[in-house]
């Protein structure tokens, strides 16, 4: 079938998607084993990649604390939507006589690693496949972005035994990523190591981005059990106020004790499953450093404001996340009974 690739590239911009670009053994050769297309297919040759894009205007009320559900029930739609269309995708290349296998948006982790699946390592990670495929940048923060989504995209893909034709990396001079450190800033948990960089080679081509801390320190703070930045002056919105460790190592300690703190809180409207903590709904509560980044430098210094000036969250007995002024919410859970506080902060 001479006209493979356009007819496979082009069912996925039927499906609505705003980026597709095809990466395969080659151009992602020399990159870590999370870019392996054979490690989900013996006999894999090429993914095809592609992105959705989160309603911005709905981040911009989420980073404002005007409103966290839409924004929350936006991305649980979107990683459907991307993870829907990789399964119809397999479906779609295995009619054409091809083994094919999905990609899921989200949520599914290998459990032959150390640690097993609680190190949350993906079966391949989708940020790679997208940069390697030509339709994004890696930003400072490791998160990948684009001209018109900034990073508020969510990337699938289907890794096929068909010999496609791979697109090429975008241009160097199209990377709008300048440094600014928002996505650092803006991080409660300081996930990103200021000063250490990460270099990933893909297909020859070298690339760079923010070291990365400990996993657990956004496990601690994006799965929504504490939320107050080191600041003391604004939060994520989460009510959690547990201090965040200094020390790598205080991580894991802390997160445990976090998590058994958190059970008894009520539960925050929404939510979604995840496999990790499977009996209890987890509420979308951060994703600051990856909601931050648009290519508009103006823009990007107006959300970070909003969120900086945003103030804390706390919970209301029946669940509710009421925003408040820093020094309110200080003053409300010192109000706490003891044990209910407990819940939310040491003391």
């Amino acid at each position: 079938m001479e006209n493979l690739n356009e007819i496979i590239v082009d069912a996925q911009w039927t499906s609505g998607a705003c980026a597709v670009g095809v990466a395969t053994l080659e151009t992602l050769a020399g990159g870590p084993p999370s870019v392996d297309l054979t490690y989900v297919l013996p006999n894999a040759k090429s993914a095809i990649v592609f992105g959705f894009a989160l309603d911005q205007e709905l981040i911009d009320r989420y980073l404002r604390k005007e409103d966290r559900l839409s924004h929350e029930q936006d991305n649980i739609r979107v990683n459907l939507l991307a993870s829907g269309t990789a399964l119809f995708g397999e479906k779609f290349l295995k009619e054409l006589g091809h083994d094919a296998y999905a990609i899921c948006a989200n949520t599914v982790y290998r459990n032959d690693v150390p640690g097993g699946s609680a190190v949350m390592m993906p079966d391949l990670s989708l940020r790679y496949l997208a940069v390697a495929s030509g339709i994004a940048h890696f930003g400072l923060s490791g998160n990948v972005i684009t001209k018109n989504e900034g990073a508020g995209i969510i990337f699938g893909a289907i890794v096929t035994s068909a010999e496609l034709e791979p697109t090429p990396p975008l241009p160097d001079e199209d990377d709008y990523c300048d440094d600014c450190k928002l996505c650092v800033a803006s991080c409660a948990s300081s996930m990103m190591d200021p000063d250490g960089v990460e270099r990933v080679t893909l297909g020859g081509k070298e690339y760079t981005y923010s070291k990365r801390r400990t996993y657990h320190r956004c496990d601690f703070v994006c799965g929504g059990f504490t939320g107050l930045h080191p600041s003391g002056t604004w939060s994520t919105w989460s009510p959690g106020r547990f201090l965040i460790p200094e020390a790598e190592e205080e991580f894991y300690p802390a997160l445990a004790m976090a998590v058994q703190a958190s059970v008894n809180r009520p539960q925050i409207e929404g939510g979604y499953r995840h496999p990790m903590l499977p009996d209890r709904r987890i509420a979308l509560t951060c994703g600051n450093c990856h909601l931050i980044c648009v290519a508009d430098k103006a823009e990007r210094a107006k959300r970070y404001k909003a969120l900086r000036e945003s103030g804390c969250v706390v919970q209301n007995p029946d669940g509710s996340l009421e925003v408040v002024s820093a020094e309110e919410a200080t003053e409300r859970l010192a109000a706490m009974d003891p044990e209910k506080r407990l819940m939310y902060e040491s003391f």
